[in-house]
């Protein structure tokens, strides 16, 4: 047999052959959108071309700093205009944008800028003391501090600065701009795969684990959040996803692709939304879980007509179909989508299909609140042995754990190679989720390996428990985990947030899982407080299994449970 030759006449080369990067969305924006509202935040607001000028000189500015290719500049701020700019202006100088969680106290802080060995950290005002007291912690060590730069309050002086010990001690973000020059030579990177950003994880203070982002990737997984999203050109997208969440799913860069408008909200309540809906004609939106139950439950005071359809992606955590059913009815498109950090956020789709349609409108929901599908970013997800890395069959039954493989998965994790090799071994990025497949390969989510109950050999999806309790009229906010038995070895325990002004008794509750559940997944605890939460929306069910742990073995009277 004759080698296989390659076709003659073809070469790589600038022509045809161009690194992948989302800076190039921002570079396209500015020309078609020129003069279109890029972002507004209250009474700021700016074009696609001032938004690149801005980007431009932010860029310039850093490299005078001494930013150089693969330097490390973090951010704590929320959705304001500066954070967004950060995202394009950091890249352009070649650099890696790490997004800290505003929620992090001074020791997390302290601890991520030295694992991430940041040059310099953004510090939005709210923020300040947070800042500063982690930059102590850190002048305790032998490490190069960052230099701060602080992005005061828009057009508002600011009293905090003034307990500051001295102005040498941080530089403002206007007069950074200032510094800059709008004719800057944007730094693209040489290789498609170099690093755009840095995400930790939720880990603890002795190993983060830093996730890395690529050009590339983040390129591929804008377009396909576009797709996700329903947006279409000159689009208004609201921020309720925080932009430190991910790269704000990748639609931080992806809202460029489209020149549409950036509305930030500093804060999101119910009426911030709505209101903001209301004022900007709102046709996007991305939010949790909680963020939808927060909308679906707003009090009538709070509550705005639509001025048109608003779709809604959400994910991060299965959400309720109680809650997408009554999202719908308020007039919002739900679109369900599912990831983790390591796959740039959003990693498959629940892709409607038409024959859905004829279905009631709990059972719709119920469907929609499947995880789906890999989207068109991605290559391949799949439910799998996590031991002979076989596919389970696919007969809504059978549970293993989600893997991902495709462009849109992490470089690795930042200095721990165990880690990355860990989670990749198998040729499968291990998600360490746990779920089935139903018959039309779409996949559903049961539970975080760590949170399923195991309950007289039972095994308990802490997800179906939680969406019986959110069908329940008095309910607003649920989360299960297991309680030690001495019989059973775990039980379901169940940390309740009832609706204002609305009242239910544990016995009621307990009565109305076991009338709509096998009585062994029915709660045989109830406690009645509101569920901690993460940041980003997501319940902290570590927290709540500690205060279960700590109420001991229920009771060893009756061990039945028919």
């Amino acid at each position: 047999m004759e080698p296989v030759r390659s076709m003659e006449g073809l070469v790589r080369c600038p022509a045809n052959y161009v690194p992948l990067s989302p800076i190039s969305f921002l570079e396209r924006s500015a020309r078609v959108y020129k003069d279109r509202v890029s972002i507004v935040h209250g009474d700021v607001k700016y074009t696609w071309g001032e938004t690149r000028e801005r980007c431009l000189k932010l860029a310039s500015a850093l490299t005078q700093l001494g930013i150089s290719t693969f330097d490390v500049v973090a951010v704590l701020a929320p959705n304001i205009p500066e954070m967004y700019e950060l995202h394009f202006g950091v890249p352009m100088a070649g650099a890696v944008l790490c997004t800290l969680n505003i929620r992090h106290d001074s020791a997390m802080i302290s601890v991520l800028l030295k694992h991430s060995e940041s040059k310099i950290i953004f510090v939005d005002y709210q923020f300040l003391e947070v800042a500063r007291g982690a930059l102590e912690l850190l002048s305790k060590t032998n490490i190069k501090l960052p230099l701060l730069i602080l992005i005061p309050e828009s057009n508002k002086l600011l009293p905090a600065i003034s307990k500051m010990t001295s102005s040498s001690d941080y530089l403002e973000y206007k007069n950074l701009l200032a510094m800059g020059q709008a004719n800057f030579q944007i730094r693209w990177p040489k290789d498609e795969c170099d690093p755009i950003s840095l995400n930790y994880t939720s880990g603890t203070t002795s190993s983060p684990k830093g996730v890395v982002y690529s050009h590339r990737g983040a390129y591929i997984n804008s377009f396909s959040a576009v797709l996700l999203n329903n947006m279409s050109p000159m689009l208004v997208y609201l921020w309720t996803v925080p932009m430190f969440h991910c790269n704000g799913w990748c639609l931080t860069w992806g809202v460029a692709i489209q020149g549409g408008t950036n509305v930030c909200l500093r804060n999101v309540t119910p009426k911030g939304i709505f209101d903001s809906i209301a004022l900007h004609k709102v046709t996007n939106i991305s939010g949790a879980p909680t963020v939808l139950n927060m909308i679906a439950n707003a009090p009538a005071s709070d509550r705005r007509p639509l001025p048109c359809k608003v779709e809604v992606m959400t994910g991060g955590a299965p959400p309720p179909p109680q809650v997408l059913f009554q999202m719908e009815e308020l007039g919002f498109s739900v679109t369900h989508s599912y990831g983790l950090t390591e796959t740039y956020g959003p990693g498959t789709i629940c892709t409607w299909k038409p024959e859905w349609d004829s279905l009631p409108a709990i059972q719709r929901a119920k469907m929609k609140a499947r995880q789906g599908l890999h989207h068109n970013g991605m290559e391949e997800v799949d439910i799998k042995d996590p031991v002979t890395m076989k596919s389970v069959p696919p007969d809504a039954r059978t549970i293993g754990e989600v893997m991902f493989r495709g462009n849109t998965v992490m470089n690795g994790y930042l200095k721990d190679l165990k880690a990355t090799q860990e989670a990749f071994s198998g040729g499968w990025f291990r998600t360490g989720d746990l779920g089935i497949k139903h018959s039309d390969g779409y996949i559903e989510l049961k539970d975080r390996s760590k949170d399923i109950i195991i309950s007289g050999g039972e095994n308990i999806s802490t997800i179906e428990v939680e969406s019986v309790l959110f069908s329940h009229p008095a309910i607003l906010e649920a989360a299960v985990v297991g309680r030690p038995d001495d019989h059973w070895g775990e039980t379901p325990c169940a940390f309740i947030k009832l609706k204002e002004g609305m009242n239910a008794t544990a016995e009621e509750i307990i009565k109305f899982c076991r009338d709509h559940l096998p009585h062994y997944m029915a709660p045989r605890t109830i406690v009645f407080e509101d569920p901690p939460k993460t940041s980003t929306g997501k319940t902290q069910k570590f927290v709540l299994r500690e205060k279960a742990k700590a109420m001991g073995s229920l009771s060893t009277g009756s061990k039945s449970r028919l």
